[in-house]
């Protein structure tokens, strides 16, 4: 473990995102034995105008302005910079050397607001934790000389066309300029490897609290418990881009005895889809978190049936985790980042696939089996998935020493 320490965490999702985010759970897990800066992306040019009737912009042209504080304190250890810096949107640029030339023009104004901060709070020796930050990353290390930096990467964010452009031969120099690499994946573990020999897994955090029945009364929600049994179920966003309709459809088909139950919001190709048709599918909408263990409660194998492409190989899937915690036997396509789960999961590829591995889930399930699941899915606690991070930023430390 690491102990009061400073540690400066800085990423491409700010403490204002409306959704969960992985850098924020690890942040204040850091700050319960560490003080922590937390800092926002800057304002980028093109976004001040094309989002400039959005809560975002306002509040950060508010603080450019000096009429709203940029630096927050959160909680008693944790605090929260919004830089004042605007920083030029450069990703249209064609020329590598252009915008390598104005990638380094944002690193400097970007991180003369932190070293800013840095002075106000008093930091020193103090660690930079950076989640993905590829771009505006290149030259923090040389620009506020800490004495460790640790990138994280926990998407296949080269995959996608903003980050491929330049992203592709500027992850690789990040990679070799950082102290250490730390990956919730296998695959970008892999991955890092290619550039560094201190590129490792760390797995996952979850909130753990909010799928233990042991701790809370969790109960089956009125409009579960209407379904017909066998239920298979899954929880989340019914995303066309990364779920397989054929295989749910596969599912409806070959076994009308059971119920397929989906938990979630859907995209538009998932509301045109035949699903809707089916009498042994039910769209139960969105729900919000809070409810989501106790709909996972009531399934009889919980499923994730994702397409297996490059926004899924190597993400790593935090439901599984939820449903694992439950003891349900889960049903999952096979990614490399399954392979993670695959002593306590059923794996497939195939809409066949699963009508078998559903089938097999419902039979083998036994209260040991059950036991062993909570166990798995109950260990990936944000303690201990910082604690993994502490692990390698020491194993480095005395590797160099």
């Amino acid at each position: 473990m690491i102990k009061g320490k400073d540690i400066i965490v800085m990423g491409i999702q700010a403490w204002d995102i409306e959704i969960g985010s992985n850098c924020k759970n690890i942040a204040a897990e850091f700050a319960k034995n560490n003080r922590v800066l937390y800092v926002n992306p800057p304002m980028d040019r093109i976004s001040r105008y094309r989002e400039k009737h959005t809560e975002k912009i306002k509040k950060r042209l508010r603080v450019k302005k000096g009429l709203d504080k940029d630096l927050i304190r959160v909680d008693d250890n944790l605090w929260n910079l919004y830089p004042k810096t605007q920083t030029e949107s450069i990703n249209f640029i064609k020329s590598k050397m252009v915008f390598d030339w104005f990638n380094r023009i944002n690193a400097k104004r970007f991180t003369k607001d932190i070293a800013h901060a840095i002075k106000r709070l008093q930091f020193k020796d103090y660690i930079i934790f950076n989640d993905s930050s590829m771009f505006l990353g290149q030259h923090v290390k040389e620009l506020l000389k800490p004495s460790f930096y640790v990138y994280y990467m926990r998407d296949y964010l080269t995959k996608n066309p903003y980050w491929k452009k330049n992203g592709v031969r500027l992850e690789p120099k990040l990679i070799q300029t950082a102290d250490c690499v730390v990956n919730n994946s296998t695959l970008y573990a892999e991955y890092g490897q290619q550039f560094t020999e201190h590129s490792y897994m760390v797995g996952q955090g979850c909130d753990t609290s909010l799928f233990n029945d042991q701790l809370r009364k969790i109960t089956i929600p009125s409009d579960l418990k209407s379904i017909p049994k066998p239920i298979i179920g899954y929880v989340g966003f019914l995303s066309s881009r990364r779920l397989s309709i054929a295989i749910l459809e596969h599912l409806a088909k070959a076994r009308p005895d059971w119920s397929i139950v989906l938990v979630g919001p859907e995209d538009d190709v998932f509301n045109a889809s035949k699903l809707h048709e089916m009498d042994n599918v039910y769209f139960l909408g969105s729900r919000n978190a809070s409810e989501l263990p106790n709909y996972i409660k009531g399934f009889d194998v919980a499923i994730n049936p994702q397409l297996i492409n490059d926004a899924t190989m190597g993400n790593y899937p935090r439901k599984i985790d939820e449903y694992l915690a439950l003891g349900k036997p889960t049903v999952a396509s096979a990614t490399k980042a399954m392979d993670y789960f695959k002593e306590h999961t059923y794996l497939g590829k195939t809409p066949e696939d699963y009508v078998e591995l559903v089938q097999e889930a419902l039979d083998k399930n036994t209260p040991d089996l059950e036991h062993k699941r909570r166990a798995f899915g109950l260990s990936h606690s944000w303690e201990n998935n910082v604690n993994e991070i502490y692990n390698c930023i020491l194993k480095v430390k005395q590797h160099s020493a």
